[in-house]
């Protein structure tokens, strides 16, 4: 019965990071005049959706979500977001989808510590997964830039791949802690 609930929870997260990865992240703020404006957000619902995944299935449903979508995108399936195929080992960004991995496994195996069933708890385990997926694709980019694997340099890259967008995936890991926590007492998670 456990396989079954990580394999149907691995299918679940792999669906979500294929559809977040094409929803554009707002915020609805309330404005001066109390009327509701959209603040867009530069990043998607990828990596939110691996995270919750991971919150709510564990960390080997969230593995094996992440393997699966790096498979299907190195594949030459264009789920990535330049693209896909195996040429996109050898780009600034795969760091980051490689770090999909351990970051599920780190944010799965938190969220199955005991007293995670608080909103709270359950957003620091996101934001640990989300650190593990910046500090392998920050790795990604030193490696690269070392052996002139890149044609912008370092500060560059490090903006347009880390410092850019970490602001916005910090929000939204509240908001997987948000959504996680009514997840995991629907499927009696313990």
């Amino acid at each position: 019965m456990r396989a079954l609930a990580t394999w149907s929870g691995a299918l679940a997260g792999l669906m979500m990071i294929l559809v977040g990865g094409l929803i554009p992240a707002a915020l609805l703020l309330p404005g001066l005049d109390l009327q509701p404006h959209v603040l867009t957000l530069p990043s998607t619902w990828q990596v939110p959706a691996l995270l919750l995944c991971a919150l709510v299935c564990g960390p080997r449903a969230g593995v094996i979500a992440a393997v699966a979508y790096l498979t299907i995108g190195l594949v030459d399936l264009p789920v990535f977001h330049g693209g896909g195929g195996l040429n996109y080992v050898l780009t600034p960004g795969f760091g980051y989808l490689a770090g999909f991995v351990p970051a599920a496994w780190l944010s799965g195996r938190l969220a199955q510590q005991p007293g995670m069933n608080d909103v709270m708890s359950l957003t620091i385990a996101a934001i640990a997964g989300l650190i593990m997926l910046q500090l392998c694709g920050v790795l990604n980019l030193l490696i690269g830039s070392v052996l002139y694997q890149w044609p912008d340099r370092i500060p560059e890259l490090l903006f347009s791949y880390t410092f850019g967008p970490l602001p916005a995936q910090l929000v939204l890991c509240a908001g997987v802690g948000v959504l996680a926590l009514p997840l995991r007492n629907l499927l009696f998670v313990e």
